[in-house]
């Protein structure tokens, strides 16, 4: 129980004669922005309604799960749109974790992990994940995946070094690249052949050591990096491979362990940077699991690791929890299993009906609309038949490639899939899109 800390009457007096120090600042106004600013602000915000870009968020009144209520909606919905691929956001186990880990650990550590910050919940987390990927890891925990990204690359690497980019790898990796100084050199998407010409580029420029970093799936189109040629290449040039496996791990490959599972490569990758907060879970919190020496130059010199709290208790719990489940067979089978049934019934359906289709043996499979306007339209009226989906334009995807990226779950059941198919299907000859 909670004792309330005993106030004395010193302590009163001094509290009460400096009452401005607990003064209410409910009145207090808005710093006014400079006129001219706030103007060209205000531009860009009319230019994005206009061009139909503009994002607005819906606000959901329940759990993450298959069926959804949306605030504002009489009804549940069915969620298409979550990176919650097994379904194990609301799981029993999961929940029931998280619930204990932050009654036994409390709510949070108030400090980064090397001041006071690390309980033996995350060392043990470090362990489960390392042990998820085979012997000899090591792994770090960030607060999410984008933080993994950011402090990867100038921690390892100089300005006399060379960084090798696939062209549609995601935002945290380019935000990472910036932060670092070495020299930069980037690749057509998937294109082993162009990433041969950009690391004997970066040789000739006589960089010491040469990074290749790639997303495992472009999540925007629902594409398996070609892990096996980027390896043949890798090594070629002697080489190191980072991997962003954010939506791989827990689901792509025979036993969840990601794209290099998939393709075979697990023991040519250098590091692996992922996320707790989509398949595993659905919370937050990310990692890099890989190479102990990387890792233990991680945690001495990167930023994001050394300046932010530690993940909290619970966020842990939930964590170890989903990936209890991921490395059961008896337990991950079946989810992976309604997974890709799922997935294929979506895209053998809405290719029969007409639509276009992006990607290929992935949960994501987006339908190819082009005009911005009309993924906006679309998700709209799908909405109004049950169908919660989220049209995606510039600048998350390039213009003209405006599409609604439909994600399947191990939660949903062939009757979702079926309605959802109908709803599209439906609304997709409303529109002329089929």
């Amino acid at each position: 129980m909670y004792a309330r800390p005993t106030v004395t009457r010193s302590l009163q007096q001094c509290l009460s004669g400096n009452r401005r120090l607990f003064a209410s600042t409910a009145q207090h106004k808005q710093a006014p922005l400079p006129a001219a600013f706030e103007e060209r602000v205000s531009q860009a915000l009319d230019g994005m309604r206009t061009a139909g870009t503009f994002k607005t968020e819906r606000v959901i009144a329940t759990p993450q799960r298959a069926a959804i209520q949306v605030q504002g909606s009489s009804s549940n919905v069915l969620n298409f749109c979550a990176n919650n691929y097994l379904g194990l956001a609301d799981h029993p186990q999961v929940v029931e974790r998280a619930s204990e880990y932050l009654h036994k650990w409390g709510n949070g550590l108030s400090s980064v992990r090397f001041i006071c910050g690390t309980q033996s919940i995350h060392k043990d987390l470090e362990d489960q994940i390392s042990q998820f990927y085979g012997s000899g890891r090591d792994t770090i925990l960030y607060a999410s995946c984008f933080d993994a990204n950011a402090g990867v690359f100038e921690s390892l690497l100089t300005e006399n070094d060379a960084i090798i980019s696939d062209a549609l790898n995601h935002a945290s990796i380019i935000d990472g690249v910036r932060l670092c100084k070495a020299k930069r050199f980037r690749y057509a998407n998937g294109d082993a052949q162009d990433l041969d010409r950009q690391l004997q580029k970066a040789s000739e420029a006589g960089c010491p050591v040469k990074m290749v970093v790639t997303d495992g799936v472009f999540s925007m189109d629902g594409v398996v990096a070609p892990l096996r040629d980027i390896c043949d290449v890798v090594e070629k040039h002697g080489a190191v491979l980072l991997v962003d496996d954010a939506h791989a791990t827990g689901f792509v490959g025979e036993t969840g362990r990601g794209t290099g599972e998939y393709w075979g490569v697990l023991d040519r990758v250098h590091l692996v940077n992922s996320t707790l907060g989509k398949a595993l879970g659905g919370a937050s919190g990310g990692y890099t699991v890989g190479n102990p020496l990387l890792v233990s130059l991680l945690r001495n010199t990167s930023r994001p690791y050394l300046f932010s709290n530690t993940l909290a208790p619970s966020v842990v719990g939930a964590a170890a929890a989903a990936l209890d489940l991921v490395s059961n067979a008896e337990t991950r089978t079946p989810l992976l299993q309604q997974l890709w049934a799922n997935a294929e019934l979506f895209r053998t359906r809405m290719t029969d009906a007409g639509f276009t289709l992006a990607g290929k043996d992935h949960a994501i499979i987006p339908v190819m609309l082009g005009d911005a306007r009309v993924a906006s339209q679309m998700a709209d009226a799908l909405l109004r038949r049950g169908i919660y989906v989220i049209g995606f334009s510039f600048p998350v995807v390039p213009r003209d490639r405006a599409r609604i990226r439909v994600q399947l779950s191990a939660a949903h059941t062939t009757e979702h899939v079926n309605r959802a198919v109908d709803a599209f299907i439906e609304v997709g000859r409303e529109l002329n899109v089929i």
